[in-house]
């Protein structure tokens, strides 16, 4: 394999869709929404995109079966809206400058072929909170900013790099004649953080006017926010164990004068 390619697995009709993208990043925000998508709204699997700039190994599943790392594009027919989406993520982002922007633009051309007029790029912006996440928006056209901002986002910090296929895309849009928006959740990055892929649903969904039921996040928020309560814990303690050495280290030192 020399480039990134797409596969399709079968044939779809969509109207008017929406490419929504979230790859793994920041507190694995984009890529926690979009499987919760996924997973709700039953979202049927099409196409496969492969590429030589994803990490050099394989995946083993429970059966002993390999796979190389791949994304996947998910279909959903909207019978209730205007909008049908096409859900995309993946196992890796590249690992390669140049591979980044060649997953982008394959993605972008694969955009254009199925008539999609606006992608949705979702990530992460490292910020401490302790109350519910911000939602940070930028995109290409000012129409389309302001149905975020309107829908409950904030506006992204002037010269913020967007790292990656959530930026990259957004910057490559213009050339394919793509509307673009980028949302990205306040996360404390270090772990995967479903209250921020919540909060930049909640924005997502009142933005294009589709329904989604995010209750059932609120388990995997709980488990999440344990995980950093014992984390902060262990780091205290070993925080403490370290001054009671300093202590005893002290108290052993003699001094001559």
């Amino acid at each position: 394999m020399k480039d990134t390619y797409i596969k399709e697995l079968k044939q779809v009709e969509p109207n008017n869709p929406i490419l929504i993208e979230g790859l793994p990043g920041l507190g694995l925000v984009g890529k926690i929404a979009i499987r919760y998508l996924i997973k709700k709204l039953k979202a049927k699997k099409f196409a496969h995109l492969y590429s030589p700039h994803f990490p050099y190994f394989v995946l083993v599943n429970k059966k002993g079966n390999v796979r190389l790392l791949r994304g996947a594009f998910y279909f959903w027919k909207n019978e209730n809206g205007q909008n049908d989406l096409i859900l995309f993520t993946g196992d890796s982002q590249s690992q390669t400058i140049e591979g980044q922007y060649e997953i982008a633009d394959r993605m972008l051309d694969f955009s254009q072929k199925h008539n999609v007029k606006t992608i949705v790029t979702i990530g992460g912006y490292r910020m401490e909170t302790k109350d519910k996440p911000n939602v940070f928006a930028a995109a290409t056209d000012q129409e389309l900013l302001d149905k975020a901002l309107n829908a409950g986002a904030a506006l992204s910090n002037s010269g913020s790099p967007i790292v990656g296929t959530a930026g990259l895309i957004l910057g490559l849009a213009r050339f394919k004649k793509i509307s673009a928006l980028c949302l990205l959740g306040e996360t404390r990055g270090y772990l995967p953080d479903p209250l921020a892929a919540r909060s930049v649903l909640e924005v997502l969904k009142t933005t294009f006017n589709f329904d989604a039921d995010l209750t059932d996040m609120n388990e995997e928020i709980v488990k999440a926010e344990t995980m950093v309560t014992r984390l902060q814990e262990i780091e205290e303690k070993r925080a403490l164990q370290a001054e009671e050495t300093r202590k005893e280290e002290d108290k052993k030192t003699t001094y001559i004068s």
